[in-house]
């Protein structure tokens, strides 16, 4: 891209300081032109199609529905849109979700702006950006038996200190069924108790404290 093509940027963003933060900092590359932002991923399909961006920075916390189903949204405007997701920590299940709903990469808030930079660069040229720690944890996790919604809440359930009597009681299912859940999930986390099956879903990104 050039001056005279630009890249430009549609920010999906609840949050006034970063949209305006974020604008602020991308302008000052003279290729890259922010075009509209947007706080509510309900307005993001809309907006894109009316400005069809180059690239759509997309927060994933987002009031209503969230940046997940945004990505899917513009994706049914604009199968080819490229979606960079730009948000604060998520969960691994979380960022696969969004590249799963067609988004092209993920980069952190925390990222320099220098790495946002070339992030937005590389998705404006239709390939995909993810940082390598997050590659790695990915691959990991597609290696390996997906962990289902409701095997999520019991972890959770776990890691808090529940007893499966407890689970059984909080999810209306019964305590039967919360052991045939927790041994599943010890198998496809590959550990050998509860405690450790906490552990590893909390590194894995699959629960957060």
């Amino acid at each position: 891209m050039s001056e005279s093509n630009p890249i430009t940027i549609l920010i999906v963003d609840d949050h006034f300081v970063v949209r305006n933060g974020l604008a602020t900092s991308l302008e000052i590359e003279p290729d890259i032109r922010v075009t509209a932002t947007v706080e509510r991923g309900e307005d993001a399909a809309a907006t894109y199609a009316i400005h069809r961006p180059t690239v759509v920075l997309m927060d994933l916390q987002l009031p209503g529905i969230n940046g997940v189903e945004a990505t899917t949204a513009i994706r049914l405007v604009d199968p080819a849109a490229r979606i960079l997701v730009f948000s604060t920590f998520a969960r691994m299940d979380e960022i696969q979700s969004a590249l799963q709903a067609g988004a092209t990469g993920y980069l952190q808030k925390s990222a320099s702006r220098e790495e946002l930079i070339h992030a937005v660069r590389l998705t404006a040229a239709d390939e995909h950006y993810l940082p390598p720690e997050i590659a790695a944890e990915l691959t990991e996790l597609r290696l390996g038996p997906s962990i289902t919604p409701r095997e999520r809440e019991i972890i959770s359930l776990i890691a808090a200190g529940s007893a499966n009597k407890e689970i059984g009681s909080q999810l209306g299912i019964a305590e039967d069924t919360v052991k045939q859940h927790v041994s599943r999930i010890l198998q496809k986390l590959g550990v050998k108790d509860r405690a450790q099956a906490a552990t590893e879903a909390i590194r894995r990104g699959i629960i957060r404290l």
